[in-house]
């Protein structure tokens, strides 16, 4: 099976974006006591802390952000979720293994990392480790409306894990926009992607909450189909695939971002007079 052709990275000569990927979706084979609803789009490991490794339905294009967002935790257990890219058909598999850390890497042409409480950032060249864990924040994440990843540029904004309004919201807006949201936390996003280089691999970066880590792993084979491994361990419980938008924002998402940049903080949007659906959309996402 043939890579899918890129659809994000920018046409230099025309200024304009390719068409954007299909909606991400969670294939159909996957760990046995993970059940994915009809839609495809959560992921609920409904017994045990094993046994929960998923993939992508499709391999993913170059640029492609597969992003999920912790929706339930369950205490007792030690460990969170892992993240990464394989070019293993899921389809090919005589059966999933238990963890994909060992189990699933062992197979080979697997690239797998556990997401911990204190990953922020991959350390650069030259760079401290204690400076990787804690770099300097601009006053708001948002300010800079793209991630630039090597040569594609994401729009940020859905890539942000947020609270969901409460009556203290107000006072934890900011601190989630400045992005000190845990990355193992409920409501945490965390997306892989694989960046194609001039010799025929690809570098795999991961994102968590609106930050590039950095290359997580070199050298993948960027000619061969490759499919997310999203691994929903111990303490994690369910997750669900968030849709980004590559190309112009939706009049939706521009109205959402209005919204949003004209409030004190999200608790005022119930005072609005709008749909309820688009209150829900500016608060919730």
């Amino acid at each position: 099976m043939a890579a899918v052709s890129n659809p994000m990275e920018l046409d230099a000569s025309l200024g304009t974006a390719r068409p954007e990927p299909p909606p991400t979706r969670f294939h159909w084979v996957h760990g046995a006591n993970i059940r994915v609803d009809p839609s495809g789009t959560r992921a609920t490991r409904v017994e045990s802390f094993a046994h929960g490794v998923c993939f992508s339905r499709e391999p993913l294009a170059p640029g492609q952000v597969f992003l999920v967002e912790i929706e339930e935790k369950e205490l007792g257990w030690c460990g969170h979720l892992r993240l990464g890219l394989t070019a293993l058909d899921p389809a090919s598999l005589a059966a999933v293994p238990e963890f994909s850390l060992p189990d699933l890497v062992s197979l080979g042409h697997t690239w797998v990392f556990a997401i911990t409480r204190h990953h922020n950032r991959v350390p650069r060249d030259g760079q401290l480790e204690a400076e990787a864990v804690a770099p300097s924040r601009p006053a708001a994440l948002l300010v800079e409306p793209y991630l630039c990843i090597e040569q594609f540029r994401i729009p940020r904004d859905r890539l942000v894990g947020r609270s969901r309004p409460g009556l203290y919201s107000h006072l934890l807006d900011q601190l989630y926009e400045l992005n000190v949201l845990p990355p193992t936390a409920r409501r945490s996003r965390l997306g892989v992607l694989f960046c194609p280089r001039p010799d025929g691999t690809a570098d795999m970066h991961i994102i968590i909450n609106g930050e590039d880590m950095g290359p997580s792993a070199r050298g993948l084979p960027a000619a061969q189909p490759l499919y997310a491994v999203v691994d929903v361990f111990a303490s994690t419980k369910s997750v669900r695939l968030v849709q980004l938008e590559y190309g112009l924002p939706s009049l939706q998402t521009l109205c959402r971002l209005v919204i949003q940049r004209s409030v004190v903080h999200r608790l005022a949007i119930d005072g609005l007079h709008l749909p309820k659906g688009l209150k829900d959309f500016c608060k919730y996402e």
